[in-house]
C-alpha cells in the first residue's frame, strides 16, 4: 500500500493513483451545533478524516480568530466582522476607500499568505464597488496598489520556497455566484500578470501550484493554468459539472496524453444542496462526480464542506458516498 502523500502525486500528476482522495470540512460552527455526536461521526470515519480519538478537553465554541463574533482588524488595517460565531467574517472597513490615503499607506513586511491573498487584498482594502469602478476607470492609483499587493505576496512566496515545498497553496474566490466579477479581458489586463508571477516562481522551483478559488470561473481556468495553476479547487454549483468536464480539458496550453483533465481537479462538491437532499441524492450526486470528471489515470479529488445548516445523516451519507466511490476506478 502506498502512502497518503504518494497517492496524492500520483493523483495530480496523472500517475495511476491507487484511490481517489477524498475529505471532508467541518466548520467551527458545525462543530458547535453537534458536538459529541460530530465526533463519533468523525472517528467512524477514517479514511475520511484519518484515525481520530475522542478529546474529552474539546472546546466546541471557543471560536479563534476571525471565526470569533466581533471585529478584527487584520495587518493590513482591514476591519473584519463577524456576526454568527464559526461562520466566516467579513471586510466592513476598507483602508484604502479614499485613494488620497495611498500614498502614505505602509503595508505590512509579513503574515504569510492567507486566504485572498491577491485579488481579494485589493477589494478588501479598496471596497469591492471601488475596485470594480477601478477597473473600468483605470486610474494610475491601481496600479500603484496592484505593484503594493503583488510585491508583498512576492516575498512572502520566496520565504515559503526557501523550504522547498512539493506543492504551494494558494486561496482567492475570483468568481461571483453565477459569472465573473469583472470581465474576462479585465481579469487579464490586472491580475493574470499577477499571478504568472507567483505561480511561475513556484513553477521555477519544480513546486506544485494549488488553487482554491469560490465562485464561477470557468472563463478564465485556462488562463489560470497557463499562469502556472496545476490543481484547481472550484466549486461545482456555480461552475456545473459539465462544464468543469469541458473545461478542465481543454485547460492547458500543452496538451497531454493522461485522463480526462488536463489539470487537476479538487472538486468541491455541491454544499447548497446538502442542507435539502436525501442520503440517495448525494450518493448520486457523488457518482456522477466520479464518472463524469474522473479517470483511472487520475486528476480528480473531491472535498466536502458542511455548514451547521447539513443534517448530521446528510454528513454521514457524504463520508459513505466518498468511501463508497473512492476505489471505482481501482475495482
Amino acid at each position: 500500500m502506498i502512502t497518503h502523500e504518494e497517492n496524492y502525486f500520483r493523483t495530480i500528476e496523472f500517475r495511476y493513483p491507487e484511490w481517489i482522495i477524498c475529505s471532508v470540512g467541518l466548520m467551527p460552527a458545525t462543530w458547535n451545533k453537534y458536538r459529541e455526536d460530530l465526533e463519533d461521526l468523525v472517528i467512524r470515519h477514517p479514511l475520511i478524516f484519518g484515525e481520530q480519538r475522542k478529546n474529552p478537553n474539546r472546546e466546541y465554541g471557543d471560536f479563534g480568530g476571525t471565526y470569533k463574533e466581533g471585529t478584527h482588524t487584520d495587518n493590513w488595517g482591514c476591519v473584519w466582522q463577524n456576526i454568527s460565531g464559526g461562520l466566516d467574517a467579513l471586510v466592513v472597513e476598507h483602508p484604502l476607500s479614499d485613494w488620497s490615503k495611498l500614498d502614505t499607506f505602509v503595508p505590512p513586511t509579513s503574515g504569510g499568505l492567507p486566504h485572498g491573498f491577491m485579488y481579494m487584498r485589493l477589494y478588501f482594502l479598496r471596497g469591492f464597488e471601488n475596485l470594480m469602478i477601478d477597473f473600468a476607470e483605470d486610474p494610475p492609483e491601481l496600479h500603484k496598489l496592484i505593484d503594493m499587493v503583488l510585491n508583498y505576496n512576492m516575498s512572502e512566496v520566496k520565504k515559503v520556497l526557501a523550504n522547498k515545498p512539493k506543492i504551494v497553496h494558494f486561496g482567492d474566490d475570483l468568481g461571483n455566484q453565477t459569472s465573473l466579477p469583472m470581465s474576462p479581458e479585465h481579469f487579464r489586463k490586472y491580475l493574470k500578470p499577477c499571478y504568472k508571477k507567483i505561480f511561475g516562481a513556484c513553477r521555477d522551483t519544480g513546486a506544485h501550484v494549488y488553487l482554491h478559488s469560490d465562485g464561477h470561473i470557468l472563463e478564465i481556468i485556462g488562463d489560470l493554468v497557463e499562469c502556472g495553476v496545476t490543481v484547481i479547487n472550484p466549486q461545482i454549483r456555480a461552475n456545473t459539472l459539465d462544464g468543469l468536464v469541458k473545461t478542465c480539458s481543454e485547460a492547458s496550453p500543452t496538451p497531454k496524453a493522461y485522463g480526462k483533465g488536463k489539470v487537476a481537479v479538487n472538486l468541491d462538491l455541491d454544499r447548497q444542496l446538502f442542507p435539502f437532499c436525501t442520503p440517495e441524492e448525494i450518493d448520486e450526486h457523488v457518482r456522477e462526480a466520479v464518472v463524469k470528471l474522473g479517470a483511472k489515470e487520475g486528476g480528480l479529488m473531491l472535498t466536502a464542506e458542511c455548514e451547521p445548516d447539513v443534517p448530521l445523516e446528510n454528513i454521514a451519507a457524504i463520508c459513505q458516498a466518498l468511501e463508497k466511490y473512492r476505489l471505482y476506478y481501482n475495482r
